[in-house]
């Protein structure tokens, strides 16, 4: 690519989902599963299940499950130990078997082609007894064409799955736990993700669109000497539903695709902001009569990436203020739900968040379409393994050489056409970094990728800094990214010839939510302080690190102080499944990470709100920790800090100044967050009072000391439901004082029920240790709180939640299902 890189939008193809045609269809198979644990589908003891599913999230939890004896490379271990939890500790290693029907009108002169958004993993597909289909990967989405197997009438369709030993460094889920699609077309039709839309040029009063497409069936009516002549209009269909720009053309099946343009006046541009989302409607006529109707949807946006000066999105100079993010939903697992992923990206625009980084999968077509309508820009990753030297036996690394350029193929042809993906990424901390065949696989994707997309950035993970940069491996990518390095960022900057840096994944701060520990330590120049306790927990005081990453100021500054800092993708937005580090060596049960803004439960952490005082810029952040609830500690030193966006603030304890503090630059935590070291614990009143940089009171805050436990406390994160059995609540479940003091204490056993219309789905409470299953209505608190996940039924009503514990009121809220 040039030196200055220039990345114009391009955009989604799909088959019209969630709509049907009369020229196409499209079946998504959720209900009427059977499922059969084992190689061979057992009908006695099947249960029936809606996909998606995940067999593993119910447990039990066990520390044998996926037990691991490895040497992390990426870490520094020299020697190999035992690694517990590593996976979760669920039973997600084994095989299954799924089946299910679904009808079919009469096929003649149709294509039907069974669409598998994800099953995790090694899949196997038969369609009425005959093999279909088969693929490995359970990250990437597939498809296959069933013409001559496929039947009018009933349609028996049987897919196998299995998970094997040491195939995953992370929960990976197991079953078909993304949706599955039965589309119907003519035989002359526009097929799976066989749309691409570019937008070549992009200012304010003209935006250019070019549509190549590919056409299938043309041939099907052998008229020499190229087949039958195929009628194809597009038009551009704008955000507000008006047609904006059409053109009318004659495709002769020559075997090659095809391309129209258009040109769109004042365009409405795709923005974080503002996520305009256009439609290319394409009608295809033989005859005069219509054959297939195919919708791309679409963004007009500019990106461009420029050597010293950053990333731009439509002319805007961005960071980047992204998060990664496993693919696990918490409580629910693997299985993908449109509703759980949408309060997902809520809570971190919230914290202003502006990018996700799929790491180190692709991604479900759920999220990416919630990106693109909800402004959240996308880095889409495939893998984090290669076929050089792999770091699980049974990971990606074992079919990388065979099936790596058809996966890289798939998801970039499935997510080209999305204003939300603005870089593409080949790979994370792969071992093959340190040798000449890494430069060989690392050429191989990266070609491909440009050819299947040249006009987004690829980027690569990487964490061995001295080796990428003598040996020409970042030199090589568009775009160089490296985990956990900001102490080097001026290095990389002088050597490398792209002239600007990414962090790909950094801060990697680990806290259990509500858990504080002392004496407070706080790291010094290097930003990293790595300490384990007793009660196999973190501190929320954003004090501690694993041993290769550090506490967030010292990123905070970079992207501060230099505009070639392209920006970062935290690690990580959510906590997830698995890699409980800092107590992943033998420190069972510790099953679920802590490097997460927000905990298992989707429960916020301080953390939430660091990130917050310095990235949402719309709204003010004013945050006080710790809590102050210290029975047994009176008259100690309890440090107290403020997060927030003002400069400076006040502190009284009962009234009684603390003294002001201001952000200064004397230590990376000076400068984002606001301390008092020397606080001594008195039960009471907390209360800060910050002031703008006039100097002018601008917000207060309070925290009190709960008493007695007296009652249940219910928040809920929306106030009413759809009706169409798959829409989730999120309910925050806390005890609190008879003043509504909540008490952060509190670890009680919590019991829920519902009735009407919806059903009880999970539970979590965002404690690393807690075995208790994630399905049974009922949750310890931890640090004062849990969270209960309820889904709507299918019909309009009212959905009644009740919460009981004992020793305090109970508590039940109602919420209209529409």
């Amino acid at each position: 690519m040039d030196s200055k890189i220039v990345m114009l939008s391009v955009l989604t193809a799909f088959c019209c989902n969630g709509t049907a045609y009369a020229q196409r269809s499209v079946q998504t198979l959720k209900k009427n599963w059977q499922f059969s644990k084992g190689e061979v589908f057992n009908a006695k003891s099947a249960e029936n299940v809606s996909v998606p599913h995940d067999w593993a999230i119910y447990g039990p939890f066990d520390r044998k499950n996926d037990l691991q004896v490895v040497a992390v490379e990426q870490n520094g271990e020299k020697e190999a130990t035992e690694k517990t939890g590593r996976t979760g500790g669920l039973p997600f290693i084994g095989k299954g078997v799924y089946r299910t029907s679904f009808e079919v009108p009469d096929t003649t002169g149709k294509t039907v082609t069974l669409v598998f958004d994800g099953v995790m993993s090694n899949a196997r597909v038969k369609l009425n007894g005959k093999d279909v289909a088969a693929w490995p990967y359970g990250y990437n989405s597939f498809h296959c064409t069933v013409d001559g197997t496929v039947k009018p009438g009933s349609n028996q369709l049987e897919v196998s799955c299995e998970n094997k030993d040491g195939q995953s460094r992370w929960y990976p889920g197991a079953g078909i736990y993304r949706n599955v699609h039965v589309v119907m077309t003519d035989k002359v039709h526009i097929p799976t993700w066989g749309t691409y839309v570019t937008t070549p040029k992009v200012c304010k009063d003209y935006a250019t669109v070019s549509l190549h497409m590919k056409i299938e069936g043309a041939r099907q009516f052998k008229k020499w000497p190229y087949g039958d002549a195929v009628g194809v209009k597009t038009v551009i269909i704008s955000p507000d539903g008006k047609e904006v720009a059409s053109d009318s053309s004659t495709y002769i099946a020559r075997g090659q695709d095809f391309a129209q343009n258009f040109l769109v006046e004042k365009p409405m541009l795709w923005g974080t902001e503002d996520p305009a989302l256009y439609i290319a409607r394409t009608t295809l006529s033989v005859g005069g009569k219509t054959v297939d109707v195919y919708d791309t949807r679409f963004g007009i946006r500019s990106i461009e990436y420029i050597p010293a000066k950053g990333f731009f999105l439509n002319g805007e100079h961005t960071k980047f203020k992204g998060v990664n993010n496993h693919h696990d939903l918490g409580p629910l697992g693997a299985a993908v739900n449109k509703s759980a992923l949408r309060h997902q990206i809520e809570m971190l625009q919230d914290i202003g968040v502006n990018a996700i980084r799929t790491s180190h999968n692709m991604p479900a077509p759920e999220l990416v379409e919630l990106c693109d309508e909800m402004g959240m820009m996308l880095m889409i990753e495939p893998f984090d393994d290669w076929g050089f030297r792999p770091k699980s036996p049974n990971g990606y690394g074992a079919v990388f050489n065979e099936w790596a350029e058809r996966d890289i193929t798939n998801m970039v042809e499935q997510y080209r056409n999305h204003p939300s993906v603005v870089m593409w990424s080949i790979g994370n901390e792969v071992p093959s970094q340190w040798g000449p065949v890494g430069m060989n696989e690392l050429v191989m994707l990266q070609d491909l990728v440009h050819k299947l997309d040249p006009t987004r950035p690829v980027t690569c993970g990487m964490d061995q800094i001295r080796s990428v940069l003598d040996n020409g491996f970042a030199a090589a990518l568009d775009i160089p990214s490296f985990n956990y390095k900001p102490q080097f960022y001026e290095d990389i900057y002088k050597r490398m010839p792209q002239q600007m840096v990414l962090g790909s994944e950094t801060a990697s701060t680990v806290s259990s939510r509500g858990v504080y520990h002392f004496p407070l330590v706080m790291p010094g120049t290097n930003a990293r302080h790595t300490e384990t306790h007793p009660d196999n927990q973190c501190s929320s005081y954003d004090n501690e690190t694993c041993s290769w990453s550090n506490i967030p100021d010292i990123d905070f500054a970079r992207d501060d102080d230099h505009d070639w800092v392209l920006g970062q993708f935290v690690w990580t937005g959510f906590d997830y499944l698995g890699e409980p580090s800092p107590y992943d060596t033998d420190a069972w049960p510790n099953h679920s990470s802590m490097f997460g803004m927000i905990d298992l439960a989707s429960l916020p952490k301080d953390r939430y709100y660091l990130y917050r005082s310095q990235w949402n810029k719309k709204d003010n952040t004013l945050h006080i920790l710790p809590h102050w609830n210290w029975k047994g500690r009176e008259g100690e030193v309890t440090p107290i800090m403020v997060y927030t966006n003002y400069p400076k603030a006040e502190l009284f304890i009962n009234g009684k100044s603390q003294g002001v503090r201001e952000k200064n630059n004397s230590t990376w935590q000076n400068r984002y967050r606001l301390m008092w070291m020397e606080t001594v614990y008195t039960p009471g009143e907390v209360k800060v009072v910050a002031y703008d940089k006039e100097g002018r009171k601008a917000a207060e805050k309070t925290i009190r000391t709960a008493g007695k436990p007296h009652h249940i406390m219910l928040t809920t994160n929306r106030k009413s439901l759809a009706a169409d059995g798959e829409d989730l609540l999120y309910i925050t479940v806390q005890v609190a004082d008879k003043d509504g003091n909540i008490v952060p204490t509190d670890e009680r056993l919590v019991k829920f029920s519902v009735e009407g219309c919806g059903a009880f789905e999970a539970t979590a409470n965002g404690d690393a240790k807690c075995l208790l299953p994630f399905h049974k209505p009922e949750m310890k608190l931890f640090s004062g709180a849990a969270t209960a996940i309820v889904r709507s039924g299918n019909k309009p009503g009212t959905l009644k939640f009740t919460a009981k514990a004992s020793g305090v009121k109970s508590a039940t809220i109602s919420v209209p299902v529409n």
